[in-house]
């Protein structure tokens, strides 16, 4: 395993069907004005917003409220949270939701306390922040993006079809707790839980396809990898599955805490592509990623041949007996494949609305980095967009 790095994570994890029995107690560490921070309004049909509700007042906690944060989470709603938050005072913002809410919580974190435009400072400059930043704490009720306990943040603008992460480099903007409950996930739609479960997936594929050294860090993301593959299809025959979604909900938290990189250079570029759909389709997030994938890696494969020949034996237990490594390792494409078809997952940017007329200003918006088997050009980022279509 090559080079040096250090490892911390400061995220207390409450996991369980009991886990939120513990929120009170986490409460008292932190100053009495909440900012409570939510989606579309789903918490009120489940009744996970009344627990929380019940929870903040036995904590002699006042609190203020933004509602309506969308799965794309803009730097309008940023703005307008930004607003809300200073007239409240708020001491701690309580994140009740799915990634996009935990990633707007963190957004908030940094921009409350910041007297310019956050947008440029931290998604256009990719500067750390320099003033006070509040205590973030998430109760997650969709799992798919890992935000729960790692510092990314990812924001939209609209009117610029940008949308861009900024992993934060200071762990005190990670959440201080988050509590996990695999029954919240339960009444998902099937579409947005297949969605979750594909960009967990890509998550570990993200930093797993970089370097080629014997690496401890691989072999953790197969085992993840084959864990997610063996529950989606147990939760894709069966929503209420209550053990496949809570393997599920915890392969989430482990792909993307921060762990799978060490050691790695990691790739990203499904995710640059699929976020610069996103920007300009507003499509959900996991199905960009399905979509833009294949095309992808096919692409990049005879730059990494012997780790997606890994992938294919390690992954999708391919038998390499009479073929060559090239061979072996398209098939481990064609297994993803045949996976991604069987959970229903869009395999074409044209299934999320996009239209031939729409790529140009989705490759314009794509961020080009370096971690992967192939740099790539414009020129080959239009082509995957092609492909993709």
């Amino acid at each position: 395993m090559l080079g040096n790095f250090s490892y911390c994570n400061p995220t207390k994890l409450y996991f369980g069907d009991d886990s939120l029995k513990f929120l009170k107690d986490e409460l008292k560490k932190y100053g009495d004005n909440v900012l409570l921070v939510y989606g579309g309004g789903s918490i009120k049909k489940n009744g996970i917003y009344d627990e929380v509700v019940a929870i903040l007042g036995e904590a002699g906690k006042n609190f203020a409220e933004v509602a309506g944060v969308m799965p794309n989470p803009t730097i309008h709603k940023l703005n307008e949270g930004v607003a809300i938050a200073r007239k409240h005072g708020a001491d701690f913002i309580l994140a009740v939701g799915g990634g996009s809410v935990c990633d707007y919580c963190k957004a908030l974190s940094v921009s409350v306390n910041y007297d310019g435009d956050p947008w440029q400072k931290y998604y256009i400059d990719f500067e750390e922040p320099d003033c006070e930043t509040l205590p973030v704490g998430c109760i997650l009720t969709m799992a798919g993006t890992g935000s729960e306990m790692n510092a990314g943040s990812v924001i939209t603008y609209p009117e610029k079809k940008l949308k861009i992460g900024h992993v934060f480099a200071d762990e005190k903007i990670m959440p201080r707790f988050s509590i996990l409950n695999p029954k919240y996930t339960l009444s998902l739609p099937h579409y947005q839980m297949v969605a979750g479960i594909y960009d967990i997936f890509n998550h570990i594929c993200e930093q797993y396809f970089s370097d080629e050294d014997d690496s401890t860090t691989d072999y953790l993301a197969e085992g993840l990898m084959r864990s997610v593959i063996h529950s989606s299809r147990i939760a894709n025959e069966n929503e209420q599955d209550y053990e496949a979604r809570s393997n599920i909900m915890w392969s989430a938290t482990w792909a993307l805490n921060t762990l799978l990189k060490k050691g790695k250079t990691t790739d990203w570029m499904v995710h640059m592509l699929g976020q610069a759909a996103g920007a300009v389709t507003d499509a959900t997030h996991g199905m960009t990623l399905a979509a833009v994938s294949l095309p992808y890696y096919r692409y990049i494969l005879p730059y990494g041949t012997a780790k997606f020949k890994r992938f294919a034996e390690n992954v999708w237990n391919v038998n390499p007996a009479g073929k060559t490594d090239r061979q072996v390792a398209e098939e481990g494409l064609q297994a993803m494949e045949s996976w991604m078809k069987e959970l229903g997952l869009a395999m074409r940017l044209s299934e999320l609305g996009a239209t031939e007329d729409m790529l140009p200003d989705i490759a314009n918006a794509t961020l080009i980095l370096d971690g992967g088997y192939k740099v790539l050009t414009k020129d080959e980022v239009m082509q995957i967009l092609k492909e993709s279509l």
